[in-house]
């Protein structure tokens, strides 16, 4: 192998007090993210590179495995009662916060009522079916709802089933976020923004023993050529998102190893529906969005710059997923139609702002995007804008357009109900239709998934509609690592998991 994992000499890095004597030699794996997220705190963080960070940094109550089925993580078993209004909790009796605190049934309670009060939090729509939370004994947890969700279950796989230190909420507050002390693998160090997230292997982590790095390092690159000319200058050993042009020649070098999954989200183009910034044609008028639409060929897309890995959609599945509606294809580009509802619509052009993240190949889609429907009259003027600010502008509604992937949850709703739903924390199309909500809060309630299946097929129907949010592809969450890096496994949710990692 060219490059091995890196050995840092590490004298008090931040971690005390210099001790007598040269210092230990210490493994780093150095982890290559796609942009720098916004907060480390699980309660607030909206960035999918957050995730990669505090799956190692926060434990979770649940989590999901390789086949994005839930799988025991703090909660050691579960169980619902009849109609699905109440989820018990079963906690193991040895997890530990980096502060020494114990986490138990008094700790969950904490969080989750923190992840519904708290002004700033983004966890309300995904966990709002909580009416209240009991304390059974100090290992059970009995969580009470106000309507029958079965997918809270799944929602607490992700950030809001992370926890964090109750002694820590209290005390820092807000600025929680600077410094972290949560319950995973690893605890905090330090952030630079725009820099690197150092975090620390935690040795009272009840299963230490699974985690062989002693640090890891986090350096947010937005683009995909620089973290793979670090991953080869072995600056990096592991990086997310390998663009799918430099698949062939990665894989093709021994020095290194290129794992692929497929994701569970989208890829889309959401209008500005109900916001200040909303623009009167294309974000109120439903024909010129159905007009974009059919404007744009999605395959070729796939093939210029995705080398046609990814996956071609319109729908917040994409077409492979049990969920996906077939009696609403992938639509082939079709200009005269598109045309003529833009004749439908009242409108010969549309003047449009998008909003663009910084990375190359977003870059690359929506410049082929704005030449696809452009022919239709529709203008539109690229505004490229780091991510983490382009959210901000998103959540004030002071936007036009913007494309923004979501990383795909395992329960159908979790793609849809967060972003959509009237009032949502994620709903920056400021999009709401009371007929969808009434029937993703019926879905919400059944547990055989062939009727809610039939639900959601109506749920799209509505979307196909409305379009608030014009999904264009489902992308592979694609990893590449130096070979020496072993026992790395990819899940469908795109998330880096280091338990069982190793390295030479």
């Amino acid at each position: 192998m060219k490059t091995p994992i890196h050995l840092a000499l590490l004298a008090g890095l931040a971690l005390g007090a210099m001790a007598a004597g040269p210092a230990a030699a210490q493994s780093v794996l150095n982890i290559g993210l796609q942009d720098d997220p916004d907060t480390l705190d699980p309660a607030t963080n909206w960035s999918f590179v957050g995730r990669h960070v505090l799956q190692s940094l926060c434990d979770k109550i649940v989590d999901i495995d390789q086949d994005g089925q839930i799988a025991p993580k703090l909660a050691t078993s579960w169980e619902w009662n009849d109609d699905s209004t109440q989820l018990t909790l079963h906690l193991r009796d040895d997890a530990v916060f980096h502060d020494g605190t114990p986490i138990n049934a008094d700790a969950i309670k904490y969080n989750l009522e923190r992840d519904l009060n708290m002004p700033t939090s983004r966890r309300k729509s995904e966990i709002s079916a909580i009416s209240s939370v009991d304390v059974l004994d100090d290992s059970t947890v009995q969580i009470n709802l106000s309507a029958p969700s079965v997918p809270l279950l799944a929602a607490l796989s992700d950030r809001a089933g992370m926890v964090i230190s109750p002694k820590a909420g209290e005390e820092l507050g807000e600025n929680f976020t600077n410094a972290p002390v949560c319950s995973g693998p690893y605890k905090f160090v330090e952030h630079i923004a725009q820099d690197r997230i150092v975090l620390e292997k935690f040795d009272d982590y009840y299963d230490a023993d699974s985690y062989s790095f002693d640090e890891l390092i986090f350096r947010g690159m937005p683009d995909s050529n620089v973290r793979l000319l670090n991953l080869r200058s072995g600056q990096l050993d592991l990086i997310e998102r390998l663009s799918a042009t430099d698949v062939a020649a990665t894989e093709a070098d021994a020095d290194f190893t290129v794992l692929p999954v497929v994701g569970l989200g989208y890829y889309g183009i959401t209008f500005d529906i109900g916001g200040e910034g909303a623009n009167l044609d294309a974000g109120k008028k439903a024909l010129v969005r159905q007009a974009f639409s059919l404007a744009i060929d999605r395959d070729a897309l796939n093939q210029v710059v995705f080398e046609g890995q990814a996956a071609t959609g319109n729908q917040p599945f994409p077409p492979a997923s049990s969920w996906y509606d077939k009696d609403f294809p992938v639509p082939a580009r079709d200009v005269e139609a598109a045309k003529a509802k833009m004749a439908e619509a009242g409108v010969d052009s549309v003047d449009l702002e998008v909003l663009v993240p910084t990375d190359a190949e977003r870059q690359q889609v929506m410049q082929l995007v704005q030449a696809m429907v452009g022919e239709i009259g529709i203008n539109i003027s690229i505004k490229p804008t780091e991510l983490m600010t382009l959210l901000d502008i998103a959540r004030q509604g002071k936007f036009q357009a913007h494309l923004v992937g979501w990383s795909g949850r395992v329960d159908p709703d979790l793609n849809i109900t967060p972003m959509l739903s009237c009032g949502a924390a994620g709903n920056d199309a400021h999009y709401c239709n009371e007929e969808m909500d009434k029937l993703l809060t019926e879905a919400r309630a059944l547990k055989d998934p062939d009727e809610r299946k039939a639900i959601y097929n109506q749920v799209i129907a509505i979307l196909q509609e409305d379009l608030p949010i014009v999904y264009l592809y489902h992308s592979k969450w694609i990893f590449a690592m130096d070979s020496g890096v072993e026992g790395f496994k990819a899940y469908p949710d795109g998330i880096i998991r280091l338990a069982g990692v190793t390295a030479e």
